[in-house]
C-alpha cells in the first residue's frame, strides 16, 4: 500500500447499502492503522456514528491487485492528533481547521491482499485471496 495507489473508503447507509468514495488517506502505521481527514458534517461520519464497521480497498498504481481492510472506524475529534493529521493541500478544504475538521481512525480486523506482480494470488479454484487476521486491542 503506497501512496501512489487508489484508495476508498466504504460504509453502509442508512438502508444498509454499500457507500464508496475515494479518499486521501495518511500511509498505514506500523500496526496498519489508518487516519483520514473529513468534514464533520460529511455523510460518512453519521455512517460510521450508526454503524462503525468500515473497508477500505487499495487498488495497486498499475491496477494489478490490491489490498482489503475491514475495520471499525473512529471519529477522532482531539486536538493534538488533528494537527499531527494535516496536510497542506486541505487548506482550501477545510478553512475552520478546528470545528471544520474531523479524523477518521480506522482500526483492522482482517486484511486480503491481491498482487500478481509479487505473486500473491488467490487459491486457483476458488480466488480467495491471503486473509491475515489483526488482533483486537482491549
Amino acid at each position: 500500500m503506497h501512496a501512489a495507489g487508489t484508495c476508498a473508503l466504504i460504509t453502509l447507509n442508512e438502508k444498509d447499502l454499500p457507500v464508496v468514495r475515494a479518499m486521501s488517506p495518511f500511509l498505514p502505521e506500523s500496526d496498519f492503522t489508518v487516519w483520514f481527514g473529513t468534514n464533520p458534517e460529511s455523510r460518512k461520519v453519521n455512517e460510521i456514528k450508526k454503524n462503525p464497521n468500515v473497508t477500505l480497498y487499495y487498488l495497486d498504481s498499475d491496477a494489478s491487485g490490491y489490498v482489503m481492510i475491514h475495520g471499525l472506524a473512529q471519529l477522532v475529534d482531539d486536538p493534538k492528533q488533528k494537527e499531527m493529521r494535516w496536510k497542506d493541500e486541505w487548506e482550501d478544504f477545510y478553512p475552520n481547521r478546528t470545528e471544520g475538521y474531523l479524523l477518521i481512525k480506522v482500526t483492522p480486523q482482517s486484511m486480503e491482499v491481491v498482487s500478481p506482480t509479487r505473486d500473491v494470488i488467490g487459491d486457483a479454484k476458488t480466488w480467495k485471496p491471503p486473509v491475515a487476521f489483526f488482533e483486537t486491542k482491549k
